[in-house]
C-alpha cells in the first residue's frame, strides 16, 4: 500500500509539473464533501460520494491555497517513502518552515490535509497522517490479537483483564484479528455510561462487548467495530443520549457516515447497526417526562434540517417518526436519566428489556 500511495501522489506531481512546462493552468480536483453530494442506498448501507468536483486551480487569489496543498502532498510523500508517520498537530507544525505557504492556525492544515485525502479517495493513515484523538475503550469477551512491532510475535490482548480500565482501540486496527464468543456489541456514547456497565461487569451477564464511543467515533474506532461485526457476524447496537444530535450525528456517523467523508464511507462506516435507545418512546414507557431537558433552538434545527436534507433520515419512516415524535414532545433525553429510578435501572431494568426485542430498534 505505501509504494501505491507513493506512486499515486508522484503522478499528481508529474501531472502539475508537465501543465506548467505546456504554460497551462496547473489544476487539481477534489469530490465535494458535503451531505449535497452524497447518495444513499438502504442495500449498501453507507453514504456514497457523488460526482460534483471542485476544482483548484492555480490564481491570484489560490496560490498561497494550492502551494499548501502542494507542499502538503510533498510532506506525505516524504513520510510515506521513510515508512513514517505524522500527527495531524505535526504536520500543522511542519508548514511554519513553508514561508508564506506556512498554516495560520491547525483547522487550515486539516482542510487541506481533508482535500487531499479526498482527492487521492485514501484515509488519511495511508497518507502517513494520523489523528490526535483516541480510537475508543473496549472491555469484554473479546481476544484481540496484535502483534509486536519490533518482533513480530503475535500479542494476545484480553479484554477482560484491565482492571478497572480497558483496551485503547489502536489508529490502525487493519491488521488486528480477534477471538470472541460475545453475542453482540453495544455501542456507547458516553464515557460515564460506558465506566458504569463495565464497573457492574455488564459485559459477563449480557455476554457482549462494550465498546465506548466518546461522542461522535472517530474514523479508528468506526473501522474497529465494523471489523469485529464482519469478521464474528456480531450485531451492533449502539446506546445514546435521545436527542438531535446522539441521533443524526452520533448514530448516523456510525452507521453510514458522513457527508463530508463520503469518498471513504465504505470502509469507515458500520451498516449492520441498529438504534437501541435513547429513543422519544422511551420517555414515555419508562415515565421520564420529569427528567428530559427542553430541546433548545440548535436541536430544533438540526433536527428539522435531518428531516428535510439528511438522505438517510429522509429513506427510513421510523426514524422520521422519531424525529417528528421529539419535535412534538419538545423535549431531549440523557442516558443518565434513568437514574432517577435508581443509578442502576439502566442496568437492572432498560438494558435487559430492551435486549429482548431487537427487532424493534430504530434503523
Amino acid at each position: 500500500m505505501d509504494k501505491s500511495t507513493e506512486k499515486m501522489i508522484v503522478e499528481a506531481a508529474e501531472k502539475l509539473y508537465k501543465e506548467i512546462l505546456r504554460r497551462e493552468v496547473p489544476m487539481l480536483d477534489f469530490p465535494m464533501r458535503s451531505l449535497e453530494n452524497v447518495t444513499y442506498d438502504k442495500k449498501k448501507g453507507f453514504f456514497e460520494i457523488g460526482d460534483r468536483v471542485v476544482e483548484r486551480t492555480l490564481s491570484y487569489n489560490t496560490i498561497k491555497t494550492f502551494a499548501q496543498t502542494v507542499r502538503m502532498m510533498a510532506l506525505s510523500h516524504e513520510i510515506v517513502k521513510k515508512n513514517d508517520m505524522a500527527t495531524k498537530r505535526e504536520a500543522y507544525y511542519v508548514s511554519k518552515n513553508w514561508g508564506d505557504a506556512r498554516f495560520s492556525e491547525q483547522p487550515e492544515s486539516d482542510t487541506i490535509m481533508d482535500d487531499i485525502e479526498a482527492h487521492f479517495r485514501l484515509n488519511r493513515e495511508k497518507l502517513g497522517f494520523i489523528p490526535e484523538e483516541k480510537g475508543g475503550d473496549v472491555v469484554g469477551k473479546l481476544v484481540v490479537i496484535d502483534r509486536d512491532p519490533n518482533t513480530g510475535k503475535e500479542i494476545r490482548i484480553d479484554c477482560t483483564g484491565f482492571g478497572t480500565g480497558a483496551y485503547s482501540i489502536p489508529t490502525d486496527c487493519e491488521g488486528l484479528k480477534f477471538e470472541t464468543k460475545a453475542k453482540f456489541i453495544l455501542a456507547i456514547e458516553t464515557a460515564g455510561m460506558f465506566q458504569r456497565l463495565v464497573k457492574h461487569n455488564f459485559y459477563t451477564t449480557a455476554d457482549c462487548i462494550l465498546i465506548s464511543m466518546g461522542g461522535v467515533p472517530t474514523r479508528a474506532c468506526r473501522r474497529f467495530i465494523r471489523r469485529l461485526a464482519d469478521d464474528h457476524k456480531l450485531p451492533v447496537y449502539a446506546f445514546v443520549d435521545g436527542d438531535p444530535y446522539g441521533m443524526t450525528n452520533i448514530y448516523r456517523t456510525l452507521k453510514v457516515g458522513s457527508g463530508n467523508n463520503a469518498h471513504l464511507n465504505k470502509f469507515f462506516c458500520v451498516p449492520q447497526a441498529s438504534y437501541l435507545g435513547v429513543t422519544p418512546q422511551d420517555i414515555i414507557d419508562y415515565k421520564l417526562k420529569d427528567a428530559t431537558h427542553p430541546l433548545e433552538d440548535v436541536d430544533i434545527k438540526r433536527a428539522k434540517d435531518a428531516l428535510k436534507n439528511d438522505p438517510f433520515i429522509r429513506s427510513h419512516k421510523p426514524w422520521r417518526d422519531a424525529i417528528e415524535q421529539m419535535l412534538k414532545m419538545g423535549v431531549r433525553v440523557e442516558q443518565q436519566a434513568f437514574a432517577k429510578h435508581g443509578l442502576n435501572h439502566v442496568i437492572e431494568k432498560y438494558l435487559p428489556q430492551k435486549l429482548k426485542h431487537p427487532a424493534k430498534f430504530l434503523p
